[in-house]
């Protein structure tokens, strides 16, 4: 008998086995890219003539229609053949996911982004991580929209990316500081990309900073106006969409590092420590992938404002983190030595899973809101 659920489960193997059928070209360059600093350009033209940056584009407009849990399954294999790919174009897939979101609720120019990351294989950039309730600038109100400057980082992609999402805050006379959510073209006269990511991690990302200054922003590129420094439904939703994706790639990573350690660990079979220290891998990735798919559950496939599926998917995120950090310092030990040099899978995937505790909220903070709401404190601080 045929399920609802059926043609769903047949979509997500389906993308998976287009990542994998991709994998080997993202493989291929990963190292180099990682020694270099430098974008992953090869994993992104594979990864567009194959399709899988307009999956998350509603089947109407051109693209697959994936869903939340599909693009998660889709960055964690990818995650599997390179780090730096995954993570980056994750954050182009969780910006078209959130669009798509928007899309179904006939919000101001969803349709043409999507129609452009479907037609013309833009890239969409974010800054949400690195501004989350507290973006780093300000905007000025003038006729027709304002006049942004800022200082934003950990953009991945940047040099890349067409439209930039981002942030800046700005005074209200009535209702005091606020957050305005905005698209901003990366051609705009005033944005300036630098060329700084030299980082310990994720090196192939090209997250430069982006340099704003005095950038005129039409009132219709304004997407939201939120209140300051609290995570309000439109920031939980947002969270919501972003972040398992997101945790997806992380867990690819440290699966990448099981893989790696596994096949290494073939000459020490018999050793009863290598024996316990590959069932202790299996069982964190496994309790970090049920984490993550009860997390996704949740959230569902059209997400709404909630604190308490928010805080489920930010369990899942610092458990996968913590997760995945502790995979990937076992697998150097079970492998030893030549895990340490420049090169091994080992050593880059225990470089990259680094970059899982930056991301909000951090494990600490995910700790406090949890106990807040538990105890009946209204809203969410960050």
């Amino acid at each position: 008998m045929t399920t609802s659920t059926e043609p769903r489960a047949q979509q997500t193997t389906d993308l998976t086995e287009r990542a994998a059928a991709v994998g080997a070209t993202l493989a291929e360059h990963a190292a180099r890219h990682d020694a270099e600093g430098s974008f992953v350009t090869e994993a992104y033209d594979v990864l567009r003539s194959a399709g899988l940056l307009k999956v998350g584009v509603p089947v109407e407009l051109g693209g697959d229609g994936a869903t939340i849990a599909e693009l998660t399954a889709l960055q964690r294999e990818l995650a599997q053949h390179c780090g730096s790919a995954a993570l980056a174009s994750s954050m182009h897939q969780h910006v078209v996911a959130f669009t798509s979101w928007r899309y179904r609720r006939d919000l101001p120019g969803a349709e043409a982004t999507l129609r452009r990351v479907a037609e013309e294989g833009i890239l969409l950039v974010s800054t949400g991580g690195g501004d989350y309730t507290h973006p780093r600038g300000e905007a000025v109100k003038v006729d027709g929209g304002y006049r942004v400057t800022g200082h934003k980082r950990f953009a991945s992609q940047s040099n890349h990316g067409t439209v930039m999402a981002t942030m800046f805050t700005c005074d209200d006379p009535e209702r005091g500081r606020r957050v305005l959510n905005v698209a901003i073209p990366l051609a705009s006269p005033g944005v300036t990309v630098a060329d700084n990511w030299d980082t310990l991690g994720m090196r192939g990302t090209a997250s430069n900073d982006i340099l704003l200054t005095d950038v005129f922003v039409p009132d219709e590129r304004v997407l939201a106006n939120r209140p300051y420094g609290v995570v309000d439904p439109p920031l939980q939703v947002i969270s919501q969409i972003a972040f398992p994706i997101i945790s997806g790639v992380y867990l690819g990573v440290a699966e990448a590092a099981y893989r790696a350690a596994l096949a290494g660990a073939a000459p020490k079979a018999e050793n009863v420590l290598v024996q316990r220290q590959l069932g202790l891998m299996r069982h964190k990735l496994r309790v970090a992938s049920w984490a993550l798919d009860g997390a996704l559950a949740a959230v569902g496939d059209d997400p709404r404002p909630s604190p308490e599926v928010y805080l489920a998917v930010m369990s899942a995120k610092n458990e996968v983190a913590e997760a995945g950090v502790a995979v990937c310092d076992l697998a150097m030990d079970v492998v030893g030595g030549s895990a340490f040099f420049k090169g091994s899978v080992i050593e880059r995937c225990y470089r990259d899973i680094r970059a899982a505790k930056f991301h909000p909220l951090t494990a600490e903070d995910a700790l406090v809101e949890a106990g807040r709401h538990a105890l009946g404190s209204k809203g969410l601080l960050a």
